[in-house]
């Protein structure tokens, strides 16, 4: 299955980036690598993310890394990174690309 990140999604990550490369730009770059890295096991194995528990919706699925949120879709051929985020907020529909 073949991984894409939304734009959405990839804002996301460069804020994340933009924030944590205030105190070290170095560690900045090699989290959201990691961040990249933990989400391609998701190509081999799609369904081992949970259910979004504030959403319920069966297509949206979540996968934990450290202290952050990677919600995804699954498609016929595709997996879409809808967003990511820190895991103490709830996730807002308006804040994904449909």
């Amino acid at each position: 299955m073949k991984i894409r990140w939304t734009h959405e999604a990839l804002l996301r990550l460069f804020e994340i980036e933009d924030f944590i490369s205030q105190d070290s730009p170095d560690r900045a770059r090699k989290f959201v690598d990691q961040i990249v890295e933990h989400t391609k096991s998701l190509s081999d194995n799609p369904l081992s993310g949970r259910t979004v528990p504030e959403i319920s919706s069966p297509d949206l699925k979540e996968l934990i890394f450290r202290k952050y949120r990677i919600v995804y879709r699954m498609n016929k051929n595709n997996l879409d990174i809808l967003t990511v985020f820190d895991g103490h907020r709830l996730l807002c529909m308006d804040e994904i690309d449909s």
